[in-house]
């Protein structure tokens, strides 16, 4: 019994279309980690130069927020196509917890 297995070669042209995109993808990795790699040593700078505290828990969370969008854009390749779905569902989820967060901020704030 044999198994009809087929082979599929890639041509010249799209082994070079490949090679170009995965150089880039990884280019794009690389400079993402290493702002992520800065934006930790900015929350880290704030923090052992003794600022005020009203300073740096504002600074620390938008650059954990920012972070956070590097890594699903990137990391989690949320930048490519069919994708849709689960970043409506992903944003709605961000959307949804910074109103909550919000809400008993200002009861807390008021209260």
């Amino acid at each position: 019994m044999s198994h009809d297995a087929q082979v599929y070669v890639r041509s010249q042209t799209e082994f070079e279309y490949i090679k170009q995109k995965r150089k880039k993808d990884m280019r794009n990795q690389v400079t993402t980690f290493a702002i992520m790699i800065f934006l930790t040593l900015i929350a880290f700078t704030t923090v052992a130069a003794g600022f005020s505290v009203y300073l740096i828990v504002p600074v620390i969370l938008l650059l954990a927020a920012i972070q956070v969008v590097l890594q699903l854009y990137y990391f989690m390749h949320m930048s490519e196509k069919n994708h849709e779905v689960i970043s409506f569902f992903l944003y709605s989820a961000v959307l949804l917890a910074f109103t909550f967060i919000l809400t008993f901020l200002t009861i807390i704030w008021w209260g």
